[in-house]
């Protein structure tokens, strides 16, 4: 019965022994903070944001009622992604903290030299600074530590791509936005060929012909709320030669066939920035007036 005694507070002490090392691994809990917000953001006075990581530096700045990318370039933000983004570390909520040591933001990296380094301003003025770490490896919860704290807490993985974002993910990707029903006219030019889609009495024509209606509302979708695959920002030289010209609402879309990318170099009349334009895209617009009549 003694041995039996023995036995169990044995096995006892090595069942604690191995619970107190399962603690200290990393990604394990070691004390709770579920529930608690990681951050008080006041979400209207947040005036710049400025995220930081070992592969790129990003300022956004809110000028009036919109976001700026002020670095590295400077274009008028995505304001749904700011706007989501704000959203989001106002609303980080802590799952646990599953470490206390400085020795350990490495592994999670939170750490200065490989984590994302995310700044809020509050009318001005720095308020709130985390370093966004990496995800777990159940790919539910991201490792992310306020500063000045050493505490390495989780939080939902799901935002980690919205800290994490490319930089012309932050810029408006907006070429051309208006309502289709202000589009009444489509004029179409490939060097010397014209063409012409006309809404007259309630149909689609191109000169005498009829025009496909549902070819015609496809190309009206896409014009009203076209949008760049991305934004070229060096000097063009030689000018980049236009293969087609399509016209609209007092807009004009110069379109340059890149034979080296097979791609579309993309310039709108309301400005001299140069997007890049999937070919795919492009052919959505990019119609022959054969294509068009309806026979």
């Amino acid at each position: 019965m003694k041995r039996n005694i023995l036995y169990l507070v044995g096995l006892l002490i090595v069942l604690v022994l191995v619970a107190y090392l399962v603690m200290q691994k990393p990604g394990e809990q070691s004390s709770s903070g579920a529930g608690d917000l990681l951050a008080q953001v006041d979400s209207l006075a947040v005036d710049k944001l400025e995220i930081k990581s070992p592969s790129t530096h990003v300022v956004l700045e809110k000028q009036g009622a919109e976001w700026y990318v002020k670095e590295p370039v400077n274009y008028k933000a995505d304001q749904a992604n700011v706007g989501t983004l704000v959203h989001s570390a106002k609303n980080l909520e802590v799952k646990n903290i599953v470490s206390t040591k400085p020795e350990k933001h490495a592994v999670f990296q939170v750490d200065s030299a490989s984590g994302t380094h995310f700044t809020i301003y509050e009318q001005g003025t720095p308020k709130t600074s985390l370093i966004i770490g990496k995800i777990g490896s159940t790919y539910t919860e991201l490792y992310v530590r306020k500063l000045p704290s050493n505490d390495v807490q989780s939080v939902d993985a799901s935002i980690y791509y919205q800290f994490n974002r490319g930089v012309k993910d932050w810029r408006d990707k907006g070429i051309v936005t208006m309502p289709k029903e202000s589009i009444k006219e489509i004029k179409y030019q490939y060097g010397d060929t014209t063409f012409t889609v006309e809404f007259k009495d309630s149909v689609w024509m191109i000169g005498k012909d009829l025009a496909k209606a549902e070819d015609v509302t496809s190309i009206l979708n896409a014009l009203s709320t076209f949008q760049t695959d991305d934004f070229i920002d060096s000097a063009l030289t030689p000018a980049p030669k236009i293969n087609a010209q399509v016209s609209y609402a007092g807009v004009q879309l110069r379109f340059s066939f890149m034979k080296t990318t097979n791609k579309y170099y993309l310039q709108s009349s309301n400005s001299n920035q140069w997007f890049v334009v999937e070919p795919s895209k492009a052919n959505s617009i990019l119609k022959r007036k054969k294509e068009l009549i309806k026979k």
